[in-house]
């Protein structure tokens, strides 16, 4: 297909980082897809919380950012393909894996997008993270009739609550929010513990599973101290899932209990768009299903205009928050 000729020079509103914890709304002329790439009018981003290193203002990150920049999850209306582009085409809604997706438009490559079926019309998707949670759960080789423990209930672990537990799995939810732990016990979580003291938690898990802990253990706050209980609290020959986004420094951790109980530990962050784009379809087929449920964890809705907010919340973490969305009108 060529690219169409009549939506190639529309205009495109895009937010800017222009220094730590500030951002500005630039207009541009929406960028031309190349052969194989599609363009797509955005519908709205989920907001990252990787992202909260750059808008903090690192020695490393550069400003302004792209275009644009940061956001990657994305979904929205292809509205201009690239020559030899064949598997999509104008009009299809997808969900995609593109790069600066806090803007109206974004060039994604074909095989970067993957088309949302019509039980998903008007419904929100960012790929990426429904995704993620699919492949850490592929990876973590959840079974019925396990017992899990998830420490830290954000948008990941609620997902991956509902998945384990409607696996047949037990699921341990573990978090230092009392709202995160209502939504934990919504999304199928069996008991739940509040993230406050580390071995009362230990002993709250022992009694609970008898004295042997747990088949699997999901850290996914990606801090220091979680990192440390999740050790404590997985079974000799069980398995430790690291969900967690570690990327505030080194980490130590006790290779001696590591060791004495022969734990499988597991690094569950993939690089890999192959592995990134199986993981959304495995998304879509389990939203579709009602295997995953993650429309009822967006709980707060941005204009494009308040992507600062939506990172100040998303840092935050204020009552009742989840998951940030930047939705484009």
């Amino acid at each position: 297909m060529d690219s169409a000729a009549t939506s190639t020079q529309d205009e495109m509103r895009a937010a800017v980082v222009t220094a730590p914890g500030q951002i500005a709304i630039q207009y541009h002329t929406a960028p031309v897809p190349k052969s194989g790439e599609v363009r797509i009018r955005l519908e709205g981003c989920g907001v990252c919380a990787s992202n909260l290193t750059p808008w903090a203002g690192p020695e490393w990150m550069e400003f302004p950012t792209p275009p644009g920049g940061l956001g990657h999850e994305g979904w929205g209306v292809i509205d201009a393909v690239g020559q030899d582009v064949r598997s999509v085409g104008i009009g299809d809604r997808v969900a995609a894996l593109s790069y600066n997706a806090y803007a109206t438009h974004d060039i994604a490559a074909e095989e970067n997008v993957v088309k949302l079926p019509p039980e998903l019309h008007g419904e929100p998707f960012p790929g990426e993270p429904l995704g993620c949670a699919m492949n850490i759960f592929r990876r973590s080789d959840i079974r019925a009739g396990q017992t899990v423990a998830i420490i830290g209930i954000g948008f990941l672990g609620a997902l991956l609550t509902e998945l384990a537990s409607k696996a047949g799995a037990r699921v341990i939810a573990i978090s230092r929010r009392a709202y995160a732990l209502d939504v934990a016990r919504k999304m199928g979580a069996a008991e739940t513990i509040v993230m406050d003291d580390h071995w009362r938690i230990i002993e709250d898990v022992r009694k609970l599973t008898d004295g042997t802990f747990c088949d699997r253990v999901i850290e996914a706050t990606g801090k220091s101290w979680p990192l440390d209980l999740a050790g404590e609290l997985t079974r000799e020959r069980g398995r430790l899932i690291i969900a967690g986004y570690h990327q505030d420094g080194a980490r130590q951790i006790n290779m001696q209990l590591w060791n004495w109980r022969g734990l499988d530990v597991v690094n569950a962050h993939e690089r890999s768009p192959e592995i990134y784009m199986d993981g959304i379809r495995s998304a879509v087929e389990a939203v579709v299903s009602g295997r995953m449920t993650p429309s009822l964890l967006f709980t707060h809705h941005y204009p494009l205009e308040e992507l600062d907010k939506a990172l100040d919340a998303t840092r935050d973490r204020p009552d009742n928050f989840l998951k940030a969305l930047v939705i484009y009108s």
